[in-house]
Formats: C-alpha cells, structure tokens, sequence
C-alpha cells in the first residue's frame, strides 16, 4: 500500500518580501509564509495521512551568504525536512508551504525514490530558475534550478538526487526578472502561459508524453491565479490562470499519470496577519 504523509513545511526565509507589502509591518511579511503554511493545513481537507511539521526559525534575522539569504537557516531547514522524509520513508508527500523552496526536498527525495522515473510541473507566475550571484538573493526564486541540482554548492550537495531539465515544465508562466527569458531558454525549460492552458489541458498531457515518464510531481504557486478572481500570494502579476483551470489541469495529469508529490507554496494571508496584529492591541486579549 502506498504511504501518503502530509508535510507543513512553513519555510518563510527563502522569500525577501517585505517592500512587495508596505501596509503590512517588515517582520510580519517577511514571516507572512509561516502563518500562510498553518492555515493551509487548517483548511486543507482532514486527513487519515501522517502529519509531519518541519521545524523553522522564527528569528528575524535577515543575512546573506553567498548570494543566499539566510542560507544558514535555509540548510538547518533542509537537513530537518531531509531528516523527516528518510525517517517516515513515504511513496507520495503533499507539501503545505511555505514558500516556494519547500518543494526541493521532497521532489528530489521522490526523484531519487522513483529512478528519476518523475516529471516536474512547476504551475507559477515565475520561472523560479535564478542562482545564487543573480541580483535576487530569494531562495524561492531558485528553487526550480535548485531541484535541477543548480545553485549553491553547500545546499545542493544535501539533496537525494536532480530533476533533468528535460523533464521539467512551467505551467501558467507570464513574469520574468532581468535575465530570466534568456536563462529559460539557454536551460531549455517549456513554459506555458495561462492562455495556452485556458481551453484544455492538452498541451501539458502532451508535453508529458514526450518525456516518458510515469510519475509526476506538481509544484502549486498560489500567485499564478489571475489576482482579479484572488490574491492568495504575494504576486498579483494580471493575467493569470483561473481557479478552475489549474484545478482542471492537475485533475488530468492524475487522470493520465501517479502524482507522487504535490506543493502549494507561497500563501500570503495579508487579511490574517492584519487581523492577528489588530487583536494583539485589544483589552482582554493579551
């Protein structure tokens, strides 16, 4: 019987938020991930699966080191969450972020499970593909390079194994930084918009046939949804994917293919941080 565990890996040092959010106080938003990986637990559906909790740091501190921020805690982090999964030894792993680097451990934990028998959907506004030395310093915008073995030395000699870039694909792709375009396209990563996945699915189900594999993990940025249907992240980039439609899309790659992993990453709960800090002032409260 395939074992399934539920992972809250609420990871918030990867992001450099805060100046995204000036009506939010720095600390909060920059540890907005956290609170964000809490909830989706909450509101996730009740489970039968074993829950594991990745233990994360909550101090403030922000320092770079070789052009990652935080890196320290990013590879206590990585260690713990590594720790986790060879402990429990799972067959699928349903990742609760966090921000978007929380998908590196258990997708090359499952990579190396499976052979590399395994796809790479990576559904986000942003291709995720800088490296450590780029203007950025967010491990979340390097986690896809990251799960491809690209990136700081330290961390990406901890993980289990690397996605080709062959077998790896962004869905719902429509922001680049400086620089990105051409590193997607010297990588040879596919990325697909929301209106080429607005219809159908056809163009994912085709690009994983090509590839040949039989397994799949799918990577969730909450920020690829069109901000006018919701602002669940911290990216409100227009002219995003419909909630419909990237439901659609992950319901027929489990129709076509085993999903062993799949995120949602990078929830952003500005209403719940507002209302946690109004509550902290009242009477009777404290």
């Amino acid at each position: 019987m395939n074992k399934t565990i539920r992972l809250i890996y609420p990871q918030w040092q990867g992001g450099i938020v805060s100046h995204w959010m000036p009506d939010i106080p720095a600390d909060d938003s920059s540890r907005g991930y956290y609170l964000g990986a809490q909830l989706l637990n909450m509101l996730a559906p009740e489970t039968d699966s074993e829950i594991f909790e990745v233990p994360v740091s909550l101090n403030p501190e922000r320092k770079a080191q070789d052009g990652v921020m935080d890196k320290v805690a990013l590879k206590t982090q990585t260690r713990a969450a590594l720790d986790i999964l060879e402990k429990a030894n799972p067959d699928k792993i349903v990742t609760l972020g966090g921000e978007c680097a929380v998908s590196v451990v258990p997708f090359t934990y499952l990579a190396k499970k499976y052979d590399n028998d395994v796809a790479i959907i990576w559904i986000d506004a942003h291709p995720d593909i800088n490296l450590p030395g780029d203007e950025y310093q967010g491990y979340h915008a390097m986690a896809l390079t990251a799960a491809m073995g690209m990136g700081d030395s330290d961390i990406i000699n901890m993980l289990p194994a690397k996605f080709d870039t062959s077998k790896a694909l962004i869905v719902g792709l429509r922001s680049w930084d400086k620089g990105m375009k051409e590193r997607q396209k010297e990588l040879g990563i596919k990325g697909l918009s929301p209106e080429e996945l607005s219809k159908d699915s056809s163009a994912v189900l085709d690009w994983l046939k090509n590839t040949g594999v039989k397994k799949v993990v799918i990577h969730f940025d909450l920020d690829v949804i069109d901000p006018d249907e919701m602002i669940a992240g911290v990216g409100v980039e227009p002219n995003g994917m419909k909630i419909d439609d990237v439901v659609r899309v992950i319901n027929d790659i489990n129709a076509n293919y085993e999903i062993v992993g799949l995120t949602i990453a990078e929830p952003m709960p500005r209403i719940a941080i507002k209302l946690r800090n109004m509550m902290s002032k009242l009477p009777l409260l404290n």
